[in-house]
């Protein structure tokens, strides 16, 4: 008989694969590009492990040279970012970043501007609207070849056990045996809590599939099982009770949670240091519309089709410019039991409430 665990490293060298030739458009190891700061000992290790755990064929491996700074001078961006796409292999749709800083290119996250190219319109000053993502809400997962986008997570490596950490619960997540619960908090902070009117939206659309609680702060006693957790506090009060199954995500809608050091708003963060898989914040002020924040409708309609963390998130955001996408892209807790796709049932998020600033 064949042991467990080679029954699972089998499974994670030969599924891509097999994906590629029934056709299937997911993100996998193959397609996925893995970015490194050359001048980081931490990022190039980090790098190497995880191309390791996660078969990522070698030559989707690109070193390059970062500033140490958290955000990046724009016209210095363009180019770094012209010698990436030159030296990505043709298979590549998306990439994971590895290193902590810089976390923004002016005022758009690192993440989106390596997707799509640094322009003033994903990241307009003051309260205003932004660019919108051509893969929201999307079905298929073939951004580069079909829109010219490379959708970017970003594994922060300031924490080189934390990063290990996460990275082994993306990988753990691909055999989970339990699917867990979808938290959505309710709360009493009125330009946070803009995205609660999508709430009953999301346990609709999760039908029978998976439980769905919609929770009203203060929430007492501790959280058990959670696959994901979505709120709007600028801190999370209850933070410390949530327990995380693998692949688990989690975020808090407010203007700072992108700005991963030394602000007073608690920093996306703090999500993986409690046992979350991946998240989401802010990198400038976007205010409070609720289409610059992941939609928990989308993104749980999208996870439970079997859908890899990077392109449920992706998908969940209508406007993504200012955000960053934090964790690990190829996690999949629901991967062993796809469940049937629905399409067309997510009404448009626009103008759900009065933005403000947060």
């Amino acid at each position: 008989m064949i042991p467990t665990f080679r029954i699972w490293v089998l499974a994670a060298l030969l599924l891509p694969g097999l994906m590629e030739l029934c056709g299937a458009a997911d993100l996998t190891s193959r397609t996925l590009g893995v970015i490194f700061n050359e001048d980081e000992t931490e990022s190039r290790k980090t790098a190497l492990l995880y191309a390791s755990l996660r078969a990522v064929p070698l030559d989707n491996l690109i070193g390059i040279h970062l500033p140490p700074t958290d955000v990046m001078a724009p016209a210095a961006f363009a180019a770094l970012r012209d010698d990436v796409l030159a030296r990505l292999p043709t298979a590549v749709q998306s990439l994971l970043l590895i290193w902590s800083k810089p976390y923004a290119v002016g005022c758009m996250s690192v993440t989106t501007a390596f997707a799509a190219g640094y322009r003033p319109e994903f990241c307009a000053p003051g309260c205003g609207l932004t660019a919108p993502s051509p893969l929201y809400d999307s079905d298929d997962w073939l951004p580069a070849d079909t829109v010219g986008w490379w959708p970017a997570m970003l594994l922060p490596t300031s924490d080189p056990p934390l990063a290990r950490a996460v990275i082994e619960r993306g990988v753990e997540a691909d055999r989970a045996t339990q699917p867990g619960t979808f938290y959505l908090v309710t709360t009493s902070d009125a330009a946070r809590n803009v995205r609660s009117a999508d709430y009953v939206e999301a346990q609709v659309l999760a039908g029978k599939r998976i439980r769905v609680q919609i929770l009203t702060e203060p929430v007492s006693g501790p959280v058990h099982d959670a696959i994901g957790y979505f709120t709007g506090r600028a801190q999370v009060a209850e933070l410390a009770q949530i327990s995380f199954l693998p692949g688990a995500a989690a975020d808090h809608l407010t203007s700072a949670g992108g700005i991963l050091y030394g602000v007073d708003q608690m920093s996306a963060l703090s999500w993986l240091k409690q046992g979350a898989t991946g998240s989401y914040g802010t990198v400038s002020e976007p205010c409070n519309h609720p289409e610059k924040f992941p939609r928990p409708s989308v993104f749980i309609d999208h996870y439970l089709r079997g859908e890899p963390l990077l392109e449920a998130y992706w998908k969940s955001v209508a406007m993504p410019g200012q955000g960053l996408f934090i964790g690990e892209p190829l996690a999949r807790p629901l991967s062993l039991h796809p469940l049937p796709t629905t399409q067309g049932e997510a009404a448009s998020v626009t103008g759900l409430q009065q933005n403000t600033s947060m």
